[in-house]
This record gives C-alpha cells, sequence and structure tokens, in this order.
C-alpha cells in the first residue's frame, strides 16, 4: 500500500570510518557492485512512488550526490545533528501534505522493495501513527533496542549507547526504517531533546512521544539482517559486495 506516501533518504553523513573524508565521495556514493550505495537504496523504492515525491538528505560533499541524482528533491542538513535533525530538514517538502512518509537510510544497500511495501501495508491496516521495521537477531549489535512490555506491545526505541543492562537483552533491533503520519511526525520532531550520550536529536523518540500522547505505534518484524546492514565501515563495505555477489549467483 503505496499510495499517498512520500519518502525520505537519510543521505547526510560524512562516512569517517569508511575514510569518505580522504576521497572525493561522501559515505552513500560509495560503491558496492559497480553502483553507490544510494543506488542501491533508490533503485528498492516502489515504482509507483514518483521521483517528485522522494526527498534525499545531503550534507558532507553533497555537491556529489545532487550531480548523480539531479532528479530527485533535496534538502541539506548543514550540522551533523542527529536523524531527527536531518529529517526536520525536509519540513518544507511537506507542507500542505496529508499523507504518510517512508523514511530510509541510504546507506542501507540490500533493504528490499518487498519488504518495505509489506511495512508500508502493515502500517495502513494496522492504522499506526508510526511503524518501525525490525530485525530478530540474538548476536550482540550496534543497533538500537526496540522494548516491549510483558504483553508484547511496543514501547520504545532505546539507542545502544543509550540501552540499561535489562534493555539491552532485547533482540529486536531497530532496522532504521519508519513509516510516519508526516503530519504528526513533523508536529512531534519539535518536541524531541538531545540529552542522550551523542548530544543528539534522535527520530527514535517520536514513537515514545507520538505512544504518550495516545496514538498507535508497534513494529513490524523481518528475520533477515543482511537486508538491514547499513554501511559504516571498510569491513562493512566487503560485506555487503559478498552478499550481493551470493545473491547474484544464486
Amino acid at each position: 500500500m503505496t499510495q499517498n506516501l512520500k519518502v525520505i533518504i537519510l543521505a547526510a553523513g560524512r562516512g569517517k570510518r569508511l575514510g569518505s573524508e580522504t576521497s572525493d565521495r561522501p559515505k552513500v556514493m560509495r560503491e558496492a557492485a559497480g553502483k553507490p550505495l544510494l543506488g542501491h537504496v533508490i533503485s528498492q523504492i516502489p515504482e509507483d512512488i514518483s521521483k517528485d515525491n522522494i526527498t534525499i538528505i545531503v550534507g558532507y560533499k553533497k555537491e556529489a550526490v545532487l550531480a548523480a541524482f539531479p532528479e530527485y528533491l533535496f534538502a541539506v542538513q548543514e550540522e551533523q545533528k542527529g536523524t531527527g535533525h536531518a529529517v526536520m530538514c525536509a519540513e518544507k517538502d511537506f507542507e500542505g501534505y496529508d499523507g504518510n512518509v517512508l523514511i530510509l537510510s541510504g546507506d542501507m544497500p540490500l533493504i528490499s522493495k518487498d519488504t518495505l511495501v509489506k511495512l508500508c501495508d502493515f502500517h495502513a491496516k494496522s492504522e499506526n501513527a508510526c511503524s518501525i521495521l525490525s530485525v530478530e537477531n540474538s548476536n550482540e549489535s550496534s543497533f538500537g533496542r526496540v522494548i516491549r512490555d510483558a504483553g508484547g506491545n511496543f514501547k520504545g526505541i532505546v539507542e545502544k549507547k543509550d540501552c540499561n543492562e535489562e534493555q539491552l537483552k532485547s533482540t529486536e533491533l531497530n532496522a532504521g526504517v519508519y513509516v510516519f503520519d508526516s503530519k504528526l511526525l513533523f508536529h512531534y520532531l519539535h518536541d524531541i531533546k538531545s540529552d542522550n550520550a551523542q548530544g543528539e536529536y534522535y527520530i527514535t523518540d517520536v514513537p515514545a512521544l507520538l505512544l504518550k500522547n495516545g496514538y498507535k505505534v508497534d513494529a513490524y518484524k523481518i528475520y533477515d539482517l543482511e537486508e538491514t546492514l547499513g554501511v559504516n565501515t571498510v569491513e562493512d563495505l566487503e560485506l555487503v559486495e559478498k552478499v550481493m555477489k551470493n545473491r547474484h549467483t544464486k
């Protein structure tokens, strides 16, 4: 269910651990299997979403992204103040819009179109204000944790750096892909704080605010960790390329 849907792609990161500062390309323009990471992400957006309904958040070395994908809308994040701040930079593109918004990370090249469609369908059928893509994995991970109560109801997302010992035990991880009611998203983004370990504005704080104010929030869980791999290091990039090669040979 992708009708009345816009997309935001977070693509402003520097990619320090990828060595991007010594190259002429920002993180999302690093290549896997001969194609920019951002290009892989864009290729999985459902075809019925037009290019003028896709906003790419750019920042570090933004000119490279603008040159490679000139047909899309862009918003500039001048300072890296977190995912919540990045999304806020696109607010002008949503003035007068009364639909949903799918938020993607530009460094997740293995995400599939099928998963994105299923997440959007889940959001619509559940009548949620926010739906989060989560992945079940019991291995140690840098991902934030999805926290649920004893009845299995969604309670919130806590970034790993901010988790207590009990929260770290959660094996349901936040994949960093979301569908929001756009009006509610931009309303509550203005209420989030930066009082966390990173001093940043996290989009992950918005679901808890929605719950607090009586709106429905839940996570759609998948079990394929590969789909949710983000590229932050040279090792990540090598792993993604290996997965792509294996998929191609199957």
